[in-house]
């Protein structure tokens, strides 16, 4: 480094110190002249020390860092030990600070300067922000704590070394997808649960639908049902959740389609766009009979915000359904484009569409391709009113079959007349 970068990094390591010292020093605005460890003065003088030490590697090597590091360090701890006795006070978060604002110096000047930067910023965002990361964490229950720590077991533990291929009959199996849908059912029925808490029942159900829609609207139907047979009194905002979730994925296809294969948008956004607007003017009115039927604070009925078992046994559906769906295929093969969408669309329908639209040029005609798109979305819709009557029982499957009754029937009305 010439003398001018050394200079800039030097200057970038005391202003790190000075924004992490200037919001220590506000918490500690009130103690008397002397009773602080460390203040903005300190910590903008240690970002610079670290970054000293930093530069004199040059000529010292590594151990410049590591002997000023260790006598920071044990200043540091010889006053805090001391303002503990005088004070009373345990707290080590400005003791770590001050060790954190050394090694930032250190890194501004040897390492990445945005880096640094960044960290400092955090650093001090964390310190400032004390009192509500306080009142979350008092408004934390075990279940909850120990819903995230299962959710991160299954996605970060057990997913990443489960096989990416096919076993069973006709390799349809596979169990890397499988628990997929499982984390993924799973992390939106917790998604749900917190949107409740935050947003209220009512707004928190919407809110969910909408946003684990835009992922996998069987695993919101899923999830919604369940939640709906353990709170009846609001299974009608939780239909109009489910109808809202599946509405997304007459857009959704629309967009994939359009990107692999353009010439497909002008087939399918009528019958596609008709059924969606049937679906949400439905869940729109499920949605506000909901909230007129019921009332008062119905948010002590969400206790539970994860339910393994049920998680595992909408993944061996998905299972169950992935064997048929190939059985179909075998049995009376690809030749028929229409029984492969309806088979492929009882488990997945975005893989079916894609595949169809690859297959438009020009064999077989783009009419058949986007119709055979349509009939995948038609069962793949059944499919989810059958989850829902399943899981979520008789009253809540027959509110969630008028919206997505309604929604087949302006889709394939439309699809006739165009």
């Amino acid at each position: 480094m010439d003398d001018f970068e050394t200079l800039q990094r030097l200057a970038l390591a005391l202003a790190i110190g000075t924004l992490i010292g200037l919001e220590r020093g506000w918490q500690g605005r009130d103690v008397p002249e002397g009773g602080r460890v460390a203040g903005i003065r300190t910590f903008a003088l240690s970002g610079l020390f670290g970054g000293v030490s930093a530069a004199l590697t040059d000529a010292l090597g590594p151990v410049a860092v590591v002997v000023a590091f260790a006598a920071y360090a044990a200043a540091m701890i010889a006053l805090r030990l001391r303002q503990r006795d005088n004070q009373g006070n345990v707290s080590a978060t400005t003791t770590i600070a001050a060790f954190l604002t050394f090694a930032l110096g250190v890194l501004a000047v040897l390492g990445s300067m945005q880096a640094a930067v960044a960290s400092g910023v955090v650093a001090t965002l964390l310190l400032g922000i004390k009192p509500q990361l306080h009142r979350f964490i008092a408004r934390i229950e075990r279940s909850e704590l120990m819903a995230v720590l299962k959710l991160l077991v299954m996605s970060v533990v057990l997913l990443p070394v489960l096989p990416n291929e096919g076993f069973g009959p006709w390799h349809a199996l596979n169990p890397y997808k499988l628990w997929w849908m499982v984390v993924l059912v799973s992390g939106i029925s917790f998604v749900g649960y917190v949107a409740i808490k935050v947003a209220g029942a009512r707004r928190g159900i919407v809110l969910a639908a909408v946003a684990g829609g835009i992922v996998s609207s069987t695993a919101v139907t899923a999830s919604l049902s369940r939640q709906a047979r353990a709170s009846a009194s609001l299974a009608p905002i939780y239909a109009g959740g489910v109808a809202i979730a599946c509405a997304t994925m007459f857009p959704r296809l629309i967009l994939l389609v359009s990107v692999v294969h353009p010439t497909l948008f002008s087939m399918l956004w009528p019958p596609l766009a008709a059924a969606a607007v049937a679906n949400f003017a439905i869940a729109v009115w499920l949605v506000r009979a909901g909230n007129a039927s019921t009332t008062g604070d119905v948010k002590e009925e969400h206790r539970n915000p994860f339910e393994f078992s049920l998680a595992f046994r909408f993944g061996l559906f998905l299972a169950a359904i992935a064997v048929l769906s190939r059985a179909l295929q075998a049995w009376f093969g690809d030749a028929g484009i229409y029984l492969l969408a309806a088979a492929s669309g009882l488990a997945d329908v975005d893989a079916i569409a894609l595949t169809l639209a690859n297959m438009a040029d020009g064999a077989p005609p783009e009419t058949v391709i986007a119709n055979a798109i349509c009939l995948a979305a038609a069962v793949n819709t059944v499919v989810k009113g059958g989850l829902a009557l399943s899981l979520g029982g008789g009253a809540f499957g027959m509110r969630v079959a008028i919206a997505l009754g309604a929604s087949l029937a302006a889709g394939g009305a439309v699809l006739f007349l165009t």
